[in-house]
């Protein structure tokens, strides 16, 4: 979900490039190690599906409860009580919406062009809800992946390697209160940022060109990432470290390639998200959707029980709610479908899904995304005391 605008040029393909200069910089910053392993987290079961296949289940409480999990992408700029976003939040009680400034596919304006117009927007998303808390969620890092900028009438922003490049804290507080004042204005509730990649790669064209790390000492991404955290936290909008368990030695972008990281990744990228959960500064953590087989020989890191669950809810002690990447990004949809990725994200232990409707456009998402968890339950692939635990993360996400 990690997109700039079309007129900033960020939705054009990025092709899979040779590795070999990422690799060249692996290991830069700190040689901190993670911690030992650990058993994983009690906090966050996933049970192993039975032997036999469930003969019945409740159907409508699989529905109610996976919609509660869903972040959805929609087009428009205001909405009716007949659009099918409002009724996926009124009828099937979906937990939230994801908000955009560009549609991907069309080119032109998709959810934002003015302050108030923005503010009516959100307003009529949470009437639809009844009450009921709805998370209103958005990529705003800073710099060319904020959605509330000039071009849609509000304040300029530094990217987070500007702000990284000064490393002053009070300097840092005062960027993060701009962009925290503005999120706060229309009504978001959840910001998918800071980014805590190292940048390792500054060729890297989904980080590092894009001015997305804080830098490449864990250090700076740290001191700066926690001063952030805690303005959002003040205002009472909740984040996502990301993209776990590191992006910034890749030489492509996820929402448009698969991305393998193999032979660039180095240990050390997963530094700031072991400090920051340590420190107890995390509100949740974003999987990206990079292979790499030191950690997982045949899944995506998204997809991964041995990434999600074992390493970073083992090895990082990691116990608060998991949020995926687009789970329509070309990264995983090239390899499985929609079922299959769906499935196996809950299986490794994600919390929180977002479906952008940005790499496609599928107004049928939610209801299609519930068939598939009724089956899948049915059959046995997945549990309830999965879909319980994920519920119980998300909980702690809602305004």
């Amino acid at each position: 979900m990690d997109r700039v605008g079309v007129q900033l040029n960020r939705r054009h393909l990025f092709t899979a490039a040779s590795l070999a200069a990422a690799a060249a910089v692996t290991g830069c910053g700190s040689d901190e190690k993670p911690a030992p392993p650990a058993a994983p987290s009690p906090s966050r079961p996933t049970p192993a599906p039975p032997a036999n296949a469930p003969t019945t289940i409740d159907e409508a409480a699989v529905r109610r409860k996976v919609a509660s999990l869903l972040v959805v992408g929609f087009r428009g700029q205001s909405v009716g009580p007949d659009d099918w976003i409002v009724k996926a939040i009124r009828e099937q009680n979906i937990g939230g919406v994801i908000l955009f400034d560009t549609d991907q596919l069309t080119g032109g304006p998709r959810n934002i062009s003015s302050p108030a117009q923005v503010t009516k927007l959100v307003a009529s998303l949470r009437a639809a809800a009844g009450g009921r808390p709805l998370i209103v969620s958005i990529d705003q890092e800073g710099g060319r992946i904020a959605r509330l900028n000039p071009s849609n009438g509000f304040p300029a922003s530094q990217s987070q390697a500007e702000v990284g490049a000064i490393n002053q804290a009070a300097h840092t507080r005062s960027w993060a209160q701009g962009m925290v004042t503005s999120m706060k204005s229309v009504g978001v509730t959840m910001n998918y940022a800071p980014v805590v990649d190292l940048n390792v790669n500054p060729a890297n064209p989904a980080i590092g060109k894009l001015g997305r790390s804080f830098s490449a000492d864990p250090s700076v991404v740290v001191a700066n990432a926690t001063e952030e955290i805690g303005v959002h936290r003040a205002a009472h909008i909740q984040t996502s470290i990301k993209h776990f368990p590191g992006f910034g030695s890749a030489a492509g972008n996820t929402d448009f390639d698969v991305v393998d990281v193999t032979d660039s990744w180095h240990r050390s990228e997963l530094v700031p998200f072991q400090r920051l959960i340590a420190a107890g500064t995390a509100d949740s953590v974003l999987v990206a959707h990079l292979l790499n087989r030191q950690l997982d020989p045949d899944k995506p890191m998204s997809l991964s029980r041995k990434v999600v669950t074992d390493l970073l809810r083992g090895q990082l002690g990691w116990q608060g709610p998991v949020v995926s990447d687009d789970m329509q990004a070309a990264g995983i949809t090239a390899r499985f479908g929609a079922a299959e990725a769906f499935t196996l994200a809950v299986q490794a232990g994600v919390d929180l899904l977002v479906y952008a409707n940005q790499q496609v456009y599928d107004a049928k998402v939610v209801e299609e995304t519930l068939a598939t968890a009724v089956a899948r339950v049915r059959s046995g692939d997945l549990t309830m005391a999965q879909i319980d635990a994920a519920v119980s993360q998300v909980d702690k996400l809602r305004p």
